[in-house]
């Protein structure tokens, strides 16, 4: 397994910004990586995902426009930036890695590593 460690979590007012970051154990270079996010009493849910070269992203429509993820191989770090926050964006964000598929995909039984999660707390 890939070991993942968040880091960049606070807490906002509605509108403020912050940056997740999510550091890799071991290469990330060829691998899937995701963000999930789960909000108390809620399921985890599918917020961002890219493939292992970058180019393609995809999101959940909640956030489209408003977050961006990224990555940096050579830093075995992968990046969610949030914009425009909203208070129910408020949750636990994880980091996760697929090393089976090639094809991003928004389901969380696909990723096999999963980080330990940071608080994103947004105030109305």
């Amino acid at each position: 397994q890939v070991q993942l460690v968040e880091a960049g979590g606070g807490s906002v007012q509605a509108g403020g910004s912050l940056r997740l970051s999510c550091g890799a154990s071991g290469r990330t270079f060829g691998i899937v990586m995701g963000w999930f996010r789960q909000a108390p009493g809620k399921e985890r849910e599918f917020v961002a995902t890219i493939t292992w070269n970058g180019r393609t992203t995809y999101y959940v429509d909640s956030v489209k426009g408003r977050f961006a993820i990224s990555r940096d191989n050579a830093k075995n770090t992968v990046y969610l930036k949030l914009n425009t926050l909203k208070p129910e964006d408020t949750a636990v964000y994880f980091c996760a890695a697929d090393r089976t598929h090639t094809n991003p995909s928004p389901s969380a039984v696909d990723y096999d590593s999963w980080g330990q999660g940071t608080q994103v707390t947004v105030s109305s």
